[in-house]
């Protein structure tokens, strides 16, 4: 799964679109393209901005759910948090710091 989390991550696209999810939840395709297109001045199609979601659903970084007629899309940072622990905690070895 940690594969995954990097291969997702790797694309500059995918990367905004997890900006604009941690910036406001629950948005839906059309709002995602529109924020894309305003503030990064990226004119994708929405079946492009669709299959990057994909991407980033499958490697567990975007939750998809229905409400209504729409899909909206949250943003999931476990695998970001279990990616951050994993290297990032303290070692025995390491100085401590003196005041």
């Amino acid at each position: 799964m940690t594969d995954d989390v990097f291969k997702a991550l790797a694309d500059p696209t995918r990367r905004r679109i997890l900006d604009e999810l941690a910036e406001r939840d629950g948005q839906t395709l059309f709002e995602i393209c529109a924020r894309l297109a305003s503030k990064h001045n990226l004119g994708l199609s929405r079946q492009a901005i669709s299959q990057h979601l994909a991407v980033l659903e499958s490697a567990g970084l975007v939750r998809s759910r229905r409400q209504g007629r729409c899909k909206l899309h949250d943003l999931t940072p476990e695998p970001l948090e279990h990616i951050a622990t994993r290297w990032l905690r303290p070692r025995p070895d390491a100085p401590e710091d003196s005041p």
